[in-house]
């Protein structure tokens, strides 16, 4: 259940608490614990809370040991169609009172299904910790009575817009469907995947919902976690008071790890509809979660294909030059494992071929052993990794709960990374002859349609079901009245809402300053709950600083900046920066260049010198540059033909028609092909300069540990500064209705907007306020409510300006399914049309109260602080901009509100794009009163006049030809 992040008496005597402190830093990571109380209450739900004062917010996280393992066949996709469905409605709650409640307490609220277990989280200021427990007690103990036929029959299409988003709708998407019908033996229930078949969701009956209910969601298949600013005792007794009567209830004996083995290899072959390049993925059948032999497996799939020296990246990427990369993963689940190799080869490419070199990658890798050095550079990034997970309260109480349910025990932190740290060259040799070497596999070849000769030979046709489009299909659904519903009965007043707490304390955090010898400004904040520091150097440039007839290059110049120094190869540059357990990555945007990374702040002077080196001593290696070409030419050519990726750039075309941000930051695969090293050494030498750059740090580093760190950056750096370009036209293609075919598509894109505001404006804020009911409050914003809650149209759908100095779009964005094209566009039509008079009080105060409380939120983890820092530097904000703009919430008027409405969302303005297929939807739309549409190609080129007696337009307007 994806959600935007603004959204979601008494028994016997609790079990004895017990208290223990654990090192999360086996490997001397700075002294970082994690402490906890953990106990049982008598109907058996598991209760573990920990304390994390850092920040005045509590994440709340109920976790049950329950996912589609659990399923049978012929009903699966039923655990994660009852994650959705126990968002939605319990007794004392209401229907979308969870919604309405958490967005009156600022919360991030979601949930997630997984094979093995299905959690619901909230994380909330720490005053509403209260409410939070009462509305996860009422879903728990008083949910069922609520579900009805009709919300069943709703939510279903949701659900199956998410398959199609995720899966019918997107490249590859089938893959994973393909591999385990293959990998997993009949009656295994890893065969079928998470989200289940569209049969089987046709097939869901409310009797199911309820026995699902029944066998499941008792108190003693779950594990709470509560994480953050919390008092141990008032949590307790809270606790106690809302979950503790809720009975518990026979469970079916837990399923024990089954044993997988495939008695030969199998190949199979599926033509993608959306795919543009071959792929290869090979799977090996292995381990449970938590298994010894797990460990070394991990870090097998990195030593095999993560970096220069990597086997794979030698034969296939740099010799034989068949793809840009390759992967390998582990998969630990509760029942079994596999490792899968991925490989997405270049265009045209015979995936026979792949496979030989593959059978060379093992055998190099067979014959030159591993490396204790990179042994050790991969262990000191899963360090990293594995702190960077801990970071905040949500990541805290996710892992807890993760180690209590499937190690037994939330201690199981410790074990966890010393288990990892203590591999050794040997452990991985012997995984690697235990489940890969010679082992049966299953090959599978995702091809594009029409090129069947790509594939493995001797590969099958694989079965995969792909759904008609056909109007009217499903049937309207309508949620009916209920009535009154049978109430669960209580020791206490269910129907009472608690009230909040102590408003918590909320400040900004300390923002350090310094100015670098070259006048390069740097800002810090301090921090030193974990032992990370992140880090960026921000610059003026991307896309927006480009030649215009030279565009892709500052993103190439990006792609091998960490291809090598001046006394650095590839290899050894990539060697040095993961020694240190550090990532560094350089980034081209639309208006920025960036490098950022992490590292364990032991390391932080170590790795500050090499992004000094990668900086000032660009290698410009000729041979990573070809590399870096193929494969941005290859991610060019995937995008084509991804419904979602068209949308994009064609309405940034039709946004900002001849202004270069009109332009895709990646070029054109043309475009990309006659680049040079000379123009990115050009693009290097006007752009990157210190005029134009600003350093931001966050972590445990001292402001005297940064500066003298960057000190060298400092000194050795100089250059004149790049002039900016002009800011974009207002407007740059004509309001109205525009379609891009993709023939087949089962969802339809939906891109509605036009250019309005910088972040710097004075009405970008107000704005943005004005925008949270219709579409920036996830779940209680109008366009969920509708589209997606009332009428089950789409997976997801949001709204809301994305300034920078620059005017940026205002955008309303989801993908519905095909054959409610119109339906959709017509509710987001009368949603613009009405919202402002129909803005009142009531809907103020709920805005008013998200915005507000949602900031104890605002500064929690390093990325937060990095952010602050980011915006500070590029607008001039000042340190506690987002408390100031509670000012802006507080004095927020309905007269204002209106006014806003008028003005920013007069649909006159908007640009209407759908991306999806004209056979079935384009005829329809013209009666929109949108004008009538415009057939566009993928480079947004006008390539048909719209119906007959219509005036045909050029996307940008007026002249045919676009306006700067």
């Amino acid at each position: 259940m994806s959600v935007p992040d603004p959204i979601r008496r008494h028994c016997a005597p609790l079990v004895p608490a017990l208290a223990i402190a654990l090192s999360a830093c086996a490997a001397g990571g700075g002294g970082f614990t994690i402490d906890y109380e953990k106990y049982e209450l008598p109907n058996g739900l598991d209760v573990v809370l920990h304390i994390d004062r850092s920040d005045p917010v509590v994440a709340v996280a109920m976790t049950f040991h329950v996912g589609s393992s659990r399923e049978v066949p012929g009903k699966t996709g039923f655990a994660h169609l009852f994650e959705h469905l126990f968002f939605l409605d319990s007794e004392n709650l209401g229907p979308g009172g969870l919604d309405r409640l958490m967005t009156r307490v600022g919360s991030s609220t979601n949930g997630s299904t997984s094979r093995d277990r299905t959690n619901y989280f909230e994380v909330v200021p720490s005053d509403a910790l209260e409410k939070a427990l009462w509305a996860e007690a009422d879903k728990l103990g008083f949910f069922i009575n609520t579900v009805t036929e009709d919300v069943v029959a709703k939510e279903k299409q949701v659900v199956k817009n998410e398959k199609r988003q995720g899966v019918d709708n997107r490249p590859y998407g089938h893959a994973s469907f393909v591999i385990d019908q293959a990998l997993y033996p009949e009656g295994h229930p890893y065969r079928w995947q998470v989200i289940g078949s569209l049969d089987d969701l046709d097939g869901a009956t409310l009797a199911d919902t309820k026995d699902f209910h029944e066998t499941w969601y008792g108190p003693n298949n779950a594990t709470l976690v509560v994480a953050g600013d919390i008092d141990i005792a008032q949590a307790r007794e809270w606790i106690e008071r809302y979950f503790g009567e809720i009975p518990s209830r026979p469970m079916p004996d837990r399923p024990t790890p089954l044993d997988v083995s495939l008695d030969a290899s199998t190949r199979l072959f599926h033509e993608d509809n959306f795919a543009q390049l071959p792929q290869l993925t090979l799977s090996w059948p292995t381990i449970p979660l938590y298994h010894p032999d797990s460990y070394p497996l991990t870090l097998l799939g990195t030593l095999l294909t993560d970096g220069k020296t990597a086997p794979f990246y030698e034969v296939i990427v740099e010799e034989e030059k068949l793809a840009p990369s390759a992967s390998m993963f582990a998969f630990h689940q509760e029942l079994a494992g596999q490792m899968r190799l991925t490989i997405r080869a270049f265009r045209d490419t015979d995936l026979d071929a792949v496979q030989g070199a593959v059978e060379r990658a093992f055998a190099r890798f067979e014959e030159e052993g591993i490396s204790a050095a990179d042994l050790e550079r991969v262990k000191a990034g899963y360090e990293t990794s594995f702190y960077r997970g801990l970071s905040s309260v949500l990541g805290k109480a996710f892992q807890l709960a993760q180690y209590n349910i499937f190690a037994g025990d939330p201690g199981y932190v410790a074990d966890d990374i010393e288990r990892i740290l203590d591999v050794t060259e040997a452990d991985v040799l012997r995984v690697y002859e235990t489940y890969v070497a010679g082992r049966p596999s299953v090959a599978t070849s995702f091809i594009p349609r029409g090129q069947p000769e790509l594939a493995l030979g001797g590969s099958l046709l694989a079965t995969v079901v792909e759904e008609p489009i056909v109007p009217g299909a499903e049937a309207p659904v309508a949620i009916a009245d209920r009535g009154d519903i049978p109430r669960t009965p209580s020791r206490i007043d269910r129907s009472v809402e608690p009230e909040f707490g102590p408003p918590p304390s909320l400040s900004a955090p300390a923002v350090w300053t310094a100015t670098l010898a070259n006048g390069v400004p740097a800002r810090g904040i301090e921090d030193r709950e974990t032992p990370l520091v992140q880090f960026e150097l921000r610059l003026d440039g991307g896309l927006l600083l480009e030649d215009p007839d030279r565009i892709g290059a500052a993103n190439l110049l990006a792609e091998i900046m960490t291809e090598g120094t001046a006394n650095r190869t590839p290899e050894e540059l990539e060697q040095a920066i993961d020694a240190l357990g550090a990532s560094i990555s350089v980034t081209s945007g639309r208006e920025t260049f960036t490098i950022r990374g992490s590292t364990l702040s032991r390391n932080f002077p170590e790795t500050m010198a090499l992004v000094e080196e990668i900086l000032l001593e660009p290698r410009f290696d000729p041979e990573a540059f070809e590399l870096a070409r193929d494969r941005v030419r290859n991610q060019l050519r995937q995008a084509s033909s991804s419904p979602t990726a068209i949308a994009g750039d064609v309405m940034t075309r039709l946004l900002y028609g001849g202004h270069i941000l009109g332009s895709n930051a990646r070029g054109t695969v043309d475009g990309v092909g006659a680049l040079g090293l000379d123009d990115l050494r050009a693009y290097y030498e006007r752009v990157l300069t210190p005029a134009r750059a600003a350093a931001h740090v966050a972590g445990a580093a001292t402001p005297d540990e940064v500066t003298t760190a960057l000190e060298g950056i400092g000194t050795r750096w100089s250059a004149a500064a790049p002039e900016l370009p002009s800011a974009p036209a207002a407007r740059a293609a004509a309001p109205g209705l525009y379609f891009v075919d993709v023939p087949n598509a089962s969802q339809s894109v939906l891109q509605v907007g036009y250019l309005a505001l910088a972040e710097t404006d004075p009405d970008f804020w107000p704005a943005q306020v004005t925008n949270f009911r219709l579409g920036g409050g996830g779940f209680a914003s109008d366009l969920t409510q509708i589209l997606r809650e009332g009428k089950g149209y789409t997976y997801g759908v949001g709204s809301g300006f994305r300034g920078t100095a620059l005017p940026g779009p205002f955008l309303i964005s989801s993908s519905v399914r095909s054959n409610v094209t119109y339906e959709s566009l017509e509710i987001i039509r009368d949603l613009l049309d009405g919202y402002g008079p129909g803005f009142d009080e009531e809907d103020l105060a709920a805005t008013r109260s998200f915005l507000l409380k949602t900031n104890a939120r605002a500064f929690e983890t390093l990325g937060n602080k990095l952010g602050i820092l980011a915006d500070m530097s590029a607008y001039g904000f000042p340190a506690d901009y987002l408390l100031r703009r509670e000012t802006v919430v507080r004095e927020m008027t309905v007269e204002r509100i209106r006014e806003l409405a008028a003005e920013y969302f007069d649909r006159g303005r908007f640009i209407w794009l759908v991306v999806g297929d004209a056979r079935t939807q384009l005829e329809r739309l013209s009666v929109l009163g949108l004008g009538d549409p415009v057939l566009l190609d993928r480079s947004a080129g006008a390539v048909a006049p719209p119906a007959a007696g219509g005036k045909r337009l050029s996307p940008a307007g007026g002249q045919g030809e676009d306006e700067r």
